[in-house]
Order: structure tokens, then C-alpha cells, then sequence
């Protein structure tokens, strides 16, 4: 009987795949914008490195050959498609009236990923405070930058890969990516400028978000003009109307955005490693309907962004929220 080719990876190797899932759909979501598209690219990489398990050679540390498999399906996926965004990134903030609610078409939006996708045995705080890169003004930043960029800069600046490692997986030369990630950088210092650091959350920042929640259920207009900062910021995708400012935002709420008075707010997981609620508006036929996934960014104490995912059919499923709740 022949023996085994010394360059086939033992199969147990490639039954170990699911311990590198968390931090490949986090390398795959900042590449893509998309948890669903992440998940979809870490999956085919391990469907790819199944059957091309008689090229692994054992030399080569698994980690870094999934990581190569992961950044080409990633680049595949990106080719032909328009990249990600947020409505900050078409244009100056709208006045707060109806007349400027639209859907556009050509887009595709940004979106949130729930942490346990990502970081499933950490706390979600702590990968906050350790890597600020998953957050959505990171990951929109991203979007800018050509997709070999990207993964440039991920890899020599998020998972702090060497040059000549980055090269290797690549297939390209030190100096190449060096240039890449110079651009990189360029580009990342205009789209991603004026963001502070996330700051872990404080026992303040908590009653303050207890605060907010009981302030938004009982849409008391004192309470929460307290709460948000006076540059505070909302969007509401796949609108892409953006309001600046707490007075435009509260004008908001308590004018065409009305019909969110005596909504439920109801706690989830975090997306993004920020505070993140289920809102549910009334439902005329009983109980609460799903409206928006409030993803909350915090500065000072305050609340100084607030973006509402209306995608709730995609999202409530993915952040274990119910599609209706009882009275």
C-alpha cells in the first residue's frame, strides 16, 4: 500500500477550521461591510481550503493560509461591486422635514455585526477598548479605500502582520505594499477625521443609557435633550437623509418622526462593540412591530450618534430580536 503524500494536511487539521471563524468574519466584515457577506466569505474559505486541503503544505501555519484563502474571496467578491456606505458619505446634513426622506436605489448600505459573530468568548467592552477597528466609522472608513488597500491596511494595521507577511499573502513585493498602505493611510485620514477613541463603558455611561431608554419609551423631550449632545448625529438607512445637531434630531423626533412616540426599546447584543437597542413601534393590530436597530456611539457621558437600521426583517434575526412583541 502507497503512503500518504507528505504535503496532504491531516484531516483533523482541517476539522479544527471553526476556532478561526470569529476572527476570519471579522477580517471578512471589515473587508466587506456586511456581517451576512462575511459570514457567506468565511464559509466559502473553508469550503476552498477543504478541497485544496493536498496544497496545504504543513510548513505553512494554517492561520496565515486561511487568512490568503479568506482575502481572495474577499477580493472576488468586492470586484464590479460599489462599495458600502453610511449617508454621511453623500453629502452635508438635511433639514429635518419629510420632504427629504429617500431611498436611493444604487446604494448599498453599510451594517452592523453583532459581536458574538465576531468576539463570541470575550466581552464585547473589552474587544471594544483593544480594537476600535470594528467600530462603524472604522468600517465605513474602510470602504473607501481600493480593496487591495483595505486589505493592506487591515492586515499591517488591525492584525499587525508584518510587511513581508502581508507581501507573501498578497503575492507582491515589501515595497509594493508599503506604498499601498501609505495611500491607505492617506485616504483614512480624511474619510475617518475628528473620531474619537472608544472608551470603555463606565457604571455612568450605563445608568446614562438606563436613562435613555426610559426617557426614549416615555418620548419625554426634557430627558432627553440632556442625554444627546448638542453635535449629536442621526441616520436612518436605507434613508439616506443625515441630521447634524441635537436640535435638528430632537425637530425630528418630535415632528415627521412622531409616530415613534410610545415605542419599546429593548436591549440586544452589541453591534460593533457599541450599545445597541431593538425599537418597536405600536402595532394597531396589537402588541409592538419591529422599526429600527439603534446602534448608540457615546462621548462624555452623552449620546453623540445614533444610527436607526430600518432593515429590521434582515437584522432582528441576526441580533435575537423577536419580530413582534405582546403587549
Amino acid at each position: 500500500m502507497s503512503s500518504p503524500s507528505p504535503t496532504l494536511a491531516p484531516a483533523h487539521e482541517f476539522g479544527e477550521l471553526e476556532q478561526y471563524r470569529g476572527e476570519l468574519t471579522a477580517y471578512c466584515y471589515r473587508m466587506l461591510g456586511s456581517p451576512f457577506d462575511a459570514e457567506d466569505a468565511v464559509q466559502d474559505a473553508f469550503v476552498r481550503a477543504w478541497r485544496s486541503r493536498d496544497k496545504f503544505e504543513g510548513r505553512a501555519a494554517m492561520r496565515s493560509w486561511l487568512y490568503r484563502i479568506a482575502t481572495n474571496v474577499c477580493l472576488d467578491t468586492l470586484k464590479g461591486k460599489e462599495r458600502r456606505a453610511r449617508p454621511m458619505d453623500f453629502g452635508p446634513a438635511c433639514e429635518p422635514i419629510e420632504a427629504n426622506l429617500h431611498i436611493p436605489d444604487e446604494i448599498t448600505w453599510l451594517e452592523p455585526i453583532p459581536m458574538r459573530l465576531i468576539a463570541p468568548d470575550r466581552d464585547p467592552a473589552d474587544v471594544a477598548i483593544a480594537n476600535e477597528s470594528i467600530r462603524l466609522a472604522f468600517v465605513a472608513a474602510l470602504q473607501h479605500l481600493p480593496a487591495r488597500q483595505r486589505a493592506v491596511l487591515i492586515l499591517r494595521e488591525v492584525l499587525d502582520w508584518q510587511a513581508s507577511e502581508v507581501a507573501e499573502l498578497l503575492e507582491t513585493s515589501v515595497a509594493s505594499v508599503n506604498s499601498a498602505l501609505q495611500r491607505a493611510r492617506a485616504t483614512m485620514s480624511k474619510t475617518n477625521s475628528g473620531q474619537e477613541s472608544p472608551q470603555p463603558l463606565t457604571d455612568e455611561d450605563r445608568k446614562m443609557l438606563e436613562r435613555y431608554v426610559s426617557a426614549f419609551e416615555r418620548y419625554d423631550v426634557t430627558a432627553l435633550t440632556a442625554l444627546l449632545r448638542e453635535d449629536a448625529r442621526q441616520s436612518m438607512p436605507p434613508y439616506d437623509m443625515w441630521l447634524a445637531g441635537r436640535d435638528d434630531v430632537l425637530a425630528w423626533w418630535f415632528g415627521p418622526g412622531i409616530g415613534c412616540k410610545g415605542s419599546r426599546v429593548v436591549p440586544t447584543v452589541s453591534a460593533n462593540g457599541m450599545p445597541t437597542y431593538g425599537q418597536y413601534k405600536i402595532d394597531p393590530n396589537g402588541g409592538f412591530s419591529p422599526w429600527a436597530l439603534q446602534v448608540l456611539d457615546l462621548s462624555d457621558g452623552r449620546i453623540r450618534e445614533i444610527t436607526f437600521f430600518l432593515d429590521t426583517e434582515k437584522l432582528f434575526p441576526l441580533f435575537g430580536l423577536p419580530l413582534h412583541l405582546d403587549s
